[in-house]
């Protein structure tokens, strides 16, 4: 494949913008390799500035569920766009978009529309604060929850730790009240809850791990959670951005969740929502104060009414999905057996990831332990021939509605041909 043209157009972005992006995974620096710029999306397919096709397999890193300029989509965000783009005022499109979230989850009983995941996230701590009147969170080593001050923490030494900033710019004061924990690691976090409990205000968790690749939680770590904070008095936060609408229902009841992505059909629109009680100790209700002059935008409603819309009147979406990615899955293992690659995958639903290791993979250390060097070459060999993967390792690959057997068939004999360079690579040991 020719790239002439994004390297030009990557060459122009970074005398412009930080990195020549305007958010870091775009870079392509996981993989070493320039990134792609694209041009148009439709279905299950993107095409970049040079006029290349590829099957894609991130869709905007998880809001397509329906695909790419999916009609329904398109035609409703049409007529809403000739109304007004803005309005920084009540519609009733928010109701609509609230009561169609509430139908898909029940333990919403409140909720507040914010633009992005960060957002949610940052309010949800905030409101979890107000709520208990304490200072101190948890977070999961390995878990993203945008870039927020108290969430940009790594961890220090020992299993669990106060935490560090891991960004310039981040306070150690602010780190300090962030407390670290291993994912999946259920003897750590008891023993945080055990020591601090009366001090913890929330817990903060992706049910399921998808900024470290995939990682499903361990049998009884949600109800661990769910245990300990109600003995505790502490809020448990799902940040269900990414799993959203992509995962079979939870069993665990959360206190507040938090999405994006999908409710805004691929427009800018999160939010954060959950028991009543504590909804209310949100402006204008209560004190907790958030506010935002886009929440609510009339065409990132429309959107994500759209979606959902789509969502409901396709039965067994979830399943479909689910089966899609399964075939997907037991092809690889198949294929790398045959090439003697040793080989991890997970999935959740329309969430999958693939390791390249033979240990098992429940946290962070875990994945930092695979061979990245197979990845960036399973990459760019996919990439070349068509195939559109996340450029990281430490990211989730995504299904949706739109990807055929043909581009399911596709996906496993472009597969099968990388499986083989990587065993060529291996056989000379030069990865």
């Amino acid at each position: 494949m020719n790239f002439e043209n994004s390297r030009r157009e990557f060459n122009r972005a970074k005398n412009l913008m930080p990195g020549g992006v305007n958010s870091p995974v775009r870079a392509f620096k996981n993989v070493n390799r320039d990134p792609i710029f694209i041009a148009r999306a439709e279905g299950s397919k993107i095409y970049d500035v040079d006029g290349n096709e590829f099957i894609d397999f991130v869709g905007s890193w998880g809001p397509m569920i329906a695909g790419h300029a999916n009609p329904r989509v398109v035609r409703a965000l049409q007529k809403a766009v000739e109304n007004g783009t803005s309005f920084g005022a009540p519609t009733k499109l928010e109701s609509e978009l609230a009561e169609l979230v509430q139908e898909f989850y029940p333990a919403i009983e409140m909720i507040r529309f914010v633009n992005s995941g960060t957002e949610a996230t940052m309010s949800a701590l905030r409101l979890a604060r107000g709520f208990t009147n304490r200072d101190k969170i948890v977070k999961f080593i390995g878990c993203y929850h945008g870039h927020s001050d108290s969430l940009l923490v790594n961890a220090g030494s020992g299993a669990a730790t106060f935490g560090t900033p891991s960004s310039p710019g981040v306070t150690d004061s602010v780190a300090r009240d962030t407390i670290c924990v291993d994912y999946n690691d259920i003897d750590a976090f008891k023993k945080v809850m055990a020591d601090f409990g009366n001090e913890i205000a929330a817990v903060i968790v992706e049910p399921v791990a998808g900024n470290m690749g995939l990682i499903p939680p361990r049998e009884n770590f949600l109800e661990t959670l769910r245990a300990e904070t109600q003995k505790s008095g502490s809020i448990l936060i799902f940040d269900e951005v990414m799993t959203g609408f992509r995962t079979p229902r939870f069993k665990i009841q959360p206190d507040l969740t938090c999405l994006g992505k999908i409710i805004g059909g691929g427009l800018p629109c999160a939010a954060y929502g959950g028991r009543r009680d504590i909804m209310e100790f949100v402006s204008p209700s209560g004190k907790v104060y958030q506010a935002g002059t886009l929440s609510g935008n009339p065409l990132a409603m429309t959107a994500g009414i759209e979606t959902l819309k789509i969502l409901k009147d396709t039965p067994d979406a979830i399943q479909i999905l689910t089966s899609r990615t399964k075939k997907i899955l037991d092809a690889w293992k198949s294929i790398a057996e045959e090439n003697s690659i040793p080989i991890r995958t997970t999935q959740a639903g329309a969430m999958f990831c693939i390791f390249f290791t033979d240990s098992k993979v429940e946290n962070f250390s875990d994945v930092e332990k695979s061979d990245l060097n197979r990845f960036k070459l399973w990459f760019s060999e996919m990439l070349d021939r068509g195939i559109y993967l996340p450029p990281s390792q430490f990211e989730t690959i995504f299904m949706s509605l739109a990807h055929s057997d043909d581009d399911i068939n596709r996906m496993i004999a472009v597969s099968r041909e990388v499986f083989e360079i990587i065993r060529q690579y291996v056989s000379r040991q030069e990865i």
